[in-house]
């Protein structure tokens, strides 16, 4: 594309944050330290997770790039960032995750493929851009259509990187039209990040935030928006990003059997210790962050110190002094929510966390039940194993 242009190596990769936990180097993929992610509410750019599939974008001259739209619409068009820039500009705070977060531990029960994230493949921040619903309507498609006169039924997003799962090609991933056209989804064309211009890792200089969806379906680095009849057949649409139950391995599977996942189950997470933890008997603050797809709220967030037995509700906050309430209109219905509870941690306890969101779903308690090849949404109790000081140090005696 004329202004925008994909890198065929690394050597112009972006600078980053040296706190940051790589899992992959090249394609670049890291993550914050979790005990970072419960120190805001908004996530610092820095601290962002980064998902990349081959080398990032370079933008060569801005007054050059531009958004095509075409498809099954009648009008098709060819938008500028000045374009873009003239319509109504919306700020919404959403969380974006990946949906691998908290592989590593899936992968403890059997092996999967996929980049071994911790449990911060996350991140919430206030994303400024154009609705794409708005967008759509200078093509000829009205808000809320569910399908264009000419039969168009997705919007598919298509990048500018190299991916090798494309064999060279660029990333693509699609939503339903019902939801883009939707100006209650907040679905975005965005340009700026927490207040500044998106930087490369996040998508400059402009990306698709689809809040309440796993973050697959955020492309980064837009080249073109095309309104398709069936979803995108690209790679990441059609051969992963889908939940299989664990009777299916690579010798059986068969991708047509499953839908693309869009928006993602319940979830919770305690950032304070680590998996395995050694702390002092007594009192300690656990902290960490809930959430759930689809504009669904964390109704409540539970914490045991004795592996489930008896159970302790924590505080749930996003906003300093707004009280939370879930599906309340002061709330940010998309965001994520943070938790705290300090409680008497009694000798070796084992803490676990476990979220109910609006619609009375709860996290799964045990992992092994919703194990899949991937390692894709898991959102199993977490569990944090702890040793006190005072029993490891009798035990080196």
């Amino acid at each position: 594309m004329p202004g925008l242009t994909a890198p065929s190596d690394y050597s112009e990769e972006p600078p980053r944050h040296p706190a940051l936990k790589i899992n992959s180097k090249e394609p670049f993929n890291a993550e914050p330290h979790r005990s970072a992610l419960v120190t805001s509410y908004i996530t610092p750019v820095d601290f962002f997770y980064k998902r990349n599939h081959g080398p990032i974008p370079k933008v060569e001259d801005l007054s050059r790039y531009s958004v095509y739209i075409s498809g099954l619409v009648n009008k098709p068009i060819q938008l500028s960032m000045a374009d873009i820039w003239a319509l109504p500009k919306y700020n919404v705070t959403a969380t974006l995750q990946c949906a691998g977060n908290r592989r590593t531990a899936m992968s403890k029960v059997r092996k999967v493929r996929g980049v071994g994230w911790d449990i911060s493949a996350l991140g919430n921040a206030t994303w400024g851009g154009a609705k794409l619903s708005d967008v759509l309507e200078l093509v000829g498609i009205p808000k809320l259509s569910s399908v264009t006169s000419l039969g168009g039924k997705h919007v598919e997003f298509v990048s500018v990187d190299k991916c090798k799962e494309e064999k060279g090609g660029p990333y693509t991933a699609s939503i339903p039209l019902k939801q883009a056209t939707d100006p209650d989804a907040d679905v975005l064309l965005a340009y700026e990040m927490n207040g500044e211009v998106l930087n490369r890792d996040h998508g400059y200089p402009l990306r698709v935030v689809v809040p309440g969806f796993i973050g697959a379906r955020s492309v980064k680095w837009l080249d073109s928006i095309n309104i398709i009849e069936e979803e995108c057949q690209g790679f990441f649409t059609q051969k992963d990003y889908k939940m299989f139950p664990p009777t299916v391995d690579w010798d059986n599977i068969d991708w047509s059997t499953r839908r693309p996942q869009m928006d993602f189950p319940v979830q919770s997470a305690i950032c304070t210790l680590e998996d395995v933890d050694v702390i002092k008997e007594g009192k300690a603050r656990i902290a960490g962050y809930a959430l759930s797809g689809g504009g669904r709220g964390i109704e409540r967030v539970d914490i045991s110190v004795d592996g489930g037995k008896t159970w302790v509700e924590a505080r749930r906050y996003q906003k300093d002094n707004v009280p939370y309430v879930s599906d309340g209109p002061q709330s940010d219905r998309w965001a994520w929510v943070l938790f705290e509870a300090t409680l008497d941690i009694p000798a070796n306890a084992e803490i676990v966390a476990k979220a109910v969101d609006s619609a009375a779903n709860v996290q799964p308690e045990n992992v092994e039940d919703i194990w899949n090849l991937r390692g894709i949404l898991n959102t199993s109790w977490h569990r944090i194993k702890i040793q006190n000081s005072s029993c490891v140090g009798r035990s080196k005696l």
